[in-house]
């Protein structure tokens, strides 16, 4: 395909699928219904990591049935796993419960949920539902209960030889050419990982083994030293991800599925025994980057920086995480709470940029942004686009009503009296709720998130807007207090040699983070003169590394 020509909608989710399809007819297999396949973890609370890999997943499925094929995404739990640390926050009780599958764990948080694995797929399987994904979700304990995996179980031991020679020569690990790759699950203790396998019968499918014990990081777990038999038909054990990755991909017959660097050497193993052992070719993968918090951390289910979908969703919208997830694949990237302002932000660009009311030059990249805005909606897009107002300023006024149980009315009619709306929807009263949430749980003394290197005579203007504000006479009259302040910010930009409609926006992109607002000497009048104060006195004297003119307000794209 002529590689200037657009796929699809312009996206890497249409390039993913594309690539997708010319493989599998090189292949020469059905494409009647394609599946994919995200691995849920269930050993810790879901982050955005580890739903990053079930939407995008999904994104492949809807950027198939775009190119005209049937595609279902599959959501198998990892529910088999066993607790190999009780992660940050939960009850350190559990440690009696380290090694045990954690679908035999019980619930921590109470009865609602059949077991602690339940409850960690319950969670996810619930960003999943809000967030509009369609899903076909797999067990892992009853995948192996209902021996869905016992064939491939048996050619991955009875070829174990081969496969721990070929682990050893891939990744340089050569514990499996010492032990059978599989762990049974102790039929006395109940726990996974400390029974050793000691030889497999392929005549009877039985792997006999012993409770030895084993070592889960800084922790020994002692076996119970029970010797016994395990049938691959009863599901008492399970693959290690060496290995289980291949046997559910032919058992399933996946076709794609992405993987984080950090499983990078699992992955490369499986696709060998998929291909060699199981003769299934491997699925179509895409390596993706990890999600790192503010500090640069690694986002873990077990450390306890764990930003959820659920924290996600108080704050902000279900498309505004669609597209932190959709909008690009590669890179690393450092996420937290006070990303969501900028994503709520975005969305609306896409949305403006979707229906016309902004016009993108560059064909490709406007294609592209209309591309994501359709599969952040399931290709069945909005007929009409929804109100917008900066969520800054939503959660500016929210703050300013923060007690007051008619929070949402009040901040309303002030949206009326700034001119930006004229009528009620549904949508922007679910906006100031979210932005009403956000300002009470983490607003700060400096809201402004822009990052603008100013010229002298920028800095110049703005310390003497900064004077004028900390020495301004206050007046009974709100009215000629704003025409004032208006007045004068025109003044200052007169003064200094700049273009006020420059200096506006500046001072905008300061307090608000956006390019226009409502009339700024009425919004600082009620915002309060001493805020307007300090944002603008905190923002003159802080470091800024990137110039102004080289700051593209949606660049991310």
């Amino acid at each position: 395909m002529n590689s200037d020509a657009t796929i699809g909608k312009g996206t890497w989710l249409d390039k993913v699928a594309y690539e997708l399809i010319e493989r599998e007819k090189r292949l020469n297999r059905s494409l009647s219904t394609i599946r994919v396949e995200s691995g849920l973890g269930a050993s810790g609370i879901p982050h955005l990591g580890s739903l990053g890999d079930a939407v995008r997943a999904y994104g492949i499925a809807v950027a198939l049935k775009n190119l005209g094929y049937n595609a279902q995404l599959l959501a198998y739990s990892d529910d088999m796993d066993g607790l190999r640390k009780v992660p940050s926050g939960l009850s350190k009780d559990l440690i009696s419960y380290l090694a045990m599958p954690v679908s035999n764990i019980p619930d921590p948080f109470g009865t609602c949920h059949s077991s602690y694995g339940a409850h960690m797929t319950g969670l996810l399987l619930d960003s999943l539902d809000r967030l509009g994904i369609k899903y076909t979700h797999i067990s892992g304990q009853s995948t192996y209960k209902r021996g869905l995996l016992v064939n491939q179980i048996d050619l991955i031991l009875k070829n174990h030889e081969r496969i721990g020679k070929s682990i050893a020569k891939i990744v340089g690990q050569e514990k499996y050419m010492r032990s059978l790759p599989y762990f049974p699950i102790c039929a006395k203790c109940g726990r996974v990982y400390v029974a050793s396998p000691i030889d497999y019968f392929s005549d009877r499918r039985v792997i006999e083994y012993k409770c030895e014990g084993t070592r889960i990081g800084d922790v020994h777990i002692e076996g119970c030293g029970y010797h016994g038999e395990t049938h691959l038909e009863d599901g008492n054990g399970k693959l290690p991800w060496k290995v289980e990755f291949a046997a559910r991909w032919q058992a399933f017959d996946i076709r794609f599925e992405a993987y984080g660097k950090d499983i990078l050497d699992s992955v490369r193993i499986n696709d060998w025994i998929s291909d060699e052992i199981l003769q299934f070719a491997h699925p179509t993968h895409i390596k993706y980057e990890m999600f790192l918090d503010k500090g640069g951390r690694k986002i873990s289910k077990s450390s306890g920086n764990v930003l959820t979908p659920q924290t996600w969703l108080r704050y902000g919208t279900p498309e505004s995480l669609l597209l932190l997830l959709y909008k690009r694949i590669s890179g690393t990237r450092h996420v937290g709470i006070d990303d969501i302002p900028n994503l709520m932000d975005e969305y609306d660009f896409l949305e403006d940029v979707f229906f016309g009311a902004l016009n993108e030059e560059n064909i490709a990249k406007r294609t592209k942004l209309r591309g994501i805005y359709e599969y952040i909606h399931q290709l069945e897009p909005p007929s009409s686009p929804s109100l917008h107002v900066p969520y800054r300023i939503l959660a500016q006024q929210a703050l300013l009503f923060r007690e007051d149980e008619k929070l949402v009315n009040k901040v309303y009619d002030r949206l009326v009296k700034y001119k930006l709306v004229k009528n009620k929807s549904e949508s922007l009263i679910m906006k100031i709720q979210l932005a009403s949430n956000w300002s009470n749980d983490c607003l700060v003394t400096t809201l402004a998130s822009t990052n603008i290197s100013l010229s002298k005579t920028e800095q110049e203007a703005l310390l003497e807007l900064i004077h004028y504000l900390k020495n301004l006479e206050p007046e009974n009259n709100k009215s000629e207090l704003a025409i004032a302040i208006q007045s004068e910010i025109f003044s200052i930009a007169k003064r200094k040699g700049l273009q006020p409609k420059g200096f506006f926006k500046l001072l905008y992109e300061i307090l608000i983070n956006a390019e226009k607002g409502p009339r700024l000497g009425n919004y600082i009048v009620d915002m309060g003169i001493n805020w307007a104060y300090e944002q603008l006195n905190n923002y003159c004297t802080k470091p800024h590394q990137e110039a102004k003119e080289d700051r593209d307000k949606n660049g991310s794209f």
